[in-house]
């Protein structure tokens, strides 16, 4: 079977993209990862509209990637921060190999803008691919996808 015959809707990236493909809520995710919780935080840090904020962070919530927690400071009404949930600190595999490329193919000529370090060692991280067999991927490695047992064919006319 061609590529083109199966349903790109069952496929993960898809679904993925549907849940963080805008920039914002990239964005959002990564401020979060690095400990940006507070809805004023994250509206000034990203420079973004109160309104789209709170349509991201209502999105990600509901898709299970945040959880609100509510917290109050002396004299003040409660509010709440956002937390990323296990799945959403899944997430930063992701991030972090966005951050890899951007650094490869976008960092000016002062190089990458910020490191992710490994807390216990210090050394640098970085996203690497490896196959289930131990065999480490690279961009001349030949690669094919084949139907999982989730995909579905495109209906016929």
């Amino acid at each position: 079977m061609e590529w083109t015959e199966w349903d790109s809707r069952t496929c993960s990236v898809a679904r993925t993209a549907a849940l963080i493909g805008d920039a914002w809520t990239v964005l959002i995710l990564r401020d979060l990862l690095n400990g940006v919780r507070r809805f004023d935080e994250l509206a000034t840090h990203l420079g973004i509209a109160r309104n789209v904020l709170t349509r991201r962070l209502a999105a990600l919530v509901d898709a299970g990637l945040i959880e609100k927690v509510p917290y109050r400071e002396p004299g003040r009404r409660e509010r709440h921060e956002y937390r990323l949930t296990p799945a959403g600190v899944d997430l930063r595999i992701v991030l972090n190999a966005l951050r890899d490329w951007g650094d490869q193919h976008l960092a000016d000529e002062d190089g990458q803008p910020m490191r992710v370090e490994h807390a216990d060692c210090g050394a640098e991280v970085h996203v690497v691919m490896r196959c289930e067999a131990g065999h480490d991927i690279d961009r001349h490695t030949r690669l094919r996808s084949v139907p999982g047992p989730g995909a579905r064919l495109l209906p016929t006319a």
